[in-house]
Formats: C-alpha cells, sequence, structure tokens
C-alpha cells in the first residue's frame, strides 16, 4: 500500500508480490493450524485464555489476508471502486484495533486468575468472554465507521460510484483524518500499555511472595510475552517513521525500503506475535504437534485395493 507513488518494473514488482503472497499463505497455514487445534480440543473451549487467545489468531489471518490482497492490488489492479476500497479500509482498521485490546484483554485474566483466583471463576466465564470479544470489535470498528460516516455527509452518492487508488490518505483526503488517526493510535497503545504495566506489576508482586508458585511465576512470563507481541504489534506504526528517515538518503531506492519496512513491520510479526504464544503453551503445543502428526499419518497412508479372485486387475 505504500508504494503508491512509485512504479517498478515488472521482474522486482512480481518478485515483491510473490514473497507477500507466500508469506501471507504461511502465516494463515500456520494460523490455520492453530485454529483447527483448537476447534479439534473441546478442554480448550471453556478456558477464556485460549478463546482470547484464537480470537488474537483468527483477527490476526483476516488481517494479514485484507493487508497482502490491498498490496497485491496496488500493482496489479490499483484503481477500483470506492465502496469496495471503503470496505476493505474499514476491516483492515478495525483488524489492526483489535490486536492491542484483545492483548489487554489477556493481561487482564491473566491477574484475575492469579491474584483473585478465588473469583475466576465467576468473573472469567465464557459467556463474558464473548461478550468482551464482541465489545473489543465494537470498540475497534467505531473510528472506521466514524470515517465512512464523514464521507457519507461531505461527499455525494455518487462518488461511491467512482474509482480511486485504494489508500486511506487518498480516500480520506483531510486534515481530521490524519489527526484523528494519530490521536487515536496514541490512545489506544498507552491504553493497552498502562493495563500490560499495572497487570505485570501486581502479578509480579504476587509471584515474589509465593515463590513457590509456579503458576503465579508462568502468569509473570506471560505477561512480559503479551509486551513483546504489543512491540512487534507496534512496528507498523514504525513504518512511517523508517520511510521518512531512509528515503531521503536513499531516494533511488525508495521504493525497496517501503517494501522492506512494510514487509518487516507488518507481515513478519503477525508469523511471530501467534505462534510464539502457541508454542510456548505446554497444553497447546503438545495438542497442536499431536495434530499435525494424525494429518501427516491420515496423508502418508493411502487405501490399498484388494483384488478378489476372479476379478480383472486391468
Amino acid at each position: 500500500m505504500m508504494n503508491y507513488t512509485v512504479r517498478d518494473d515488472f521482474q522486482e514488482a512480481l518478485a515483491k508480490n510473490l514473497v507477500i503472497v507466500v508469506l501471507g499463505v504461511l502465516i494463515n497455514s500456520i494460523n490455520w493450524i492453530i485454529v483447527m487445534t483448537y476447534l479439534n480440543n473441546s478442554v480448550f473451549h471453556t478456558d477464556t485464555r485460549y478463546i482470547l487467545y484464537i480470537h488474537l489468531v483468527i483477527n490476526d489471518m483476516i488481517m494479514v489476508s485484507i493487508s497482502v490482497t490491498l498490496y497485491v492490488l496496488t500493482y496489479a489492479y490499483p484503481i477500483f471502486n470506492i465502496s469496495i476500497c471503503c470496505t476493505l479500509t474499514v476491516i483492515a482498521s478495525t483488524t489492526h484495533k483489535i490486536t492491542p485490546l484483545n492483548l489487554a484483554g489477556m493481561a487482564i485474566e491473566r491477574y484475575i486468575a492469579i491474584c483473585k483466583p478465588l473469583h475466576h471463576g465467576q468473573i472469567c466465564t465464557v459467556h463474558r468472554t464473548y461478550i468482551l470479544i464482541g465489545l473489543i470489535w465494537w470498540v475497534g470498528f467505531i473510528p472506521g465507521l466514524t470515517d465512512i460516516v464523514i464521507l457519507l455527509i461531505t461527499k455525494p452518492m455518487s462518488f461511491f460510484s467512482t474509482t480511486i487508488f485504494c489508500y486511506p490518505l487518498i480516500l480520506y483526503k483531510s486534515e481530521y483524518y490524519q489527526v484523528k488517526t494519530k490521536v487515536l493510535q496514541a490512545l489506544y497503545l498507552s491504553f493497552v500499555w498502562l493495563i500490560l504495566i499495572c497487570t505485570y506489576f501486581r502479578i509480579f508482586a504476587v509471584a515474589k511472595k509465593a515463590k513457590g508458585d509456579s503458576s503465579a511465576k508462568k502468569a509473570h512470563n506471560t505477561i512480559m510475552l503479551h509486551g513483546v507481541q504489543l512491540f512487534l504489534c507496534m512496528l507498523s506504526y514504525v513504518s512511517p517513521v523508517l520511510d521518512m528517515i531512509l528515503v531521503p538518503f536513499f531516494p533511488n531506492d525508495r521504493s525497496k525500503i517501503t517494501f522492506f519496512s512494510y514487509l518487516i513491520t507488518s507481515i513478519v510479526p503477525r508469523l511471530l506475535s501467534s505462534l510464539i504464544y502457541g508454542i510456548r503453551d505446554q497444553t497447546f503445543s503438545k495438542r497442536m504437534s499431536i495434530y499435525c502428526f494424525c494429518k501427516l499419518s491420515i496423508v502418508k497412508v493411502k487405501p490399498q485395493r484388494k483384488l478378489y479372485p476372479g476379478l480383472s486387475t486391468q
């Protein structure tokens, strides 16, 4: 999406799109294995922690799919209908905001489990977890919905039947949009970092008092992991800054800089974030290994035809 001012030659464009598409398919394939592991093990379906985790994975799958689609479209078919563009950008912005909010929810769940264990079963129910997920989606969706409403108010209906290069700064061409985006990003990330820091120190205090409590130590490490996941999520906000710093020094390599910036800050973190958490959790990683082993076994074992006497084999 950041190559809208640069046109690459065919070979370079093809190579970039292949890399992005292959990585996108790889990330979604791994995440699909994680989702199928969850669906095939009912033990996870009643645990708030795993419900929030699988929601994070599904959200990343949607985000990667939309992001890769938009990237490819900037080369293959950059000009298309504004209504479709609005739909894609709203989904992209919503899923992008959901990730840090989901991490905040996972941190709070661990805080309740360790610091208020007697109330955990009453507070962190399956029903309330799904309500929280619905609330997260609503909060993430409101900013994108606001942008669409403003377009409906300020633009004629014929505007939505025209075509445009699908890039948010072009679609929502106003100073208000840029200011609102920066303010919301700061608020979202500040809110999540505040929750992570507070829960981290509260769980750290409990872990320090109960030195023999392994669950408190694990929860303490889990909150640290959420911090790493949030840092990976924040890398996407660093991308424009990297472009601003590097492009003036290497103006002839602008296209390459934007590509590697997008790759490192927006695509690769989606592979690491959910995968690290899934592998670290021994219960989940064990079930995932069993699921993969069973699938590979089914693929390798081929049914053999039985030949009966008197029947032709031809």
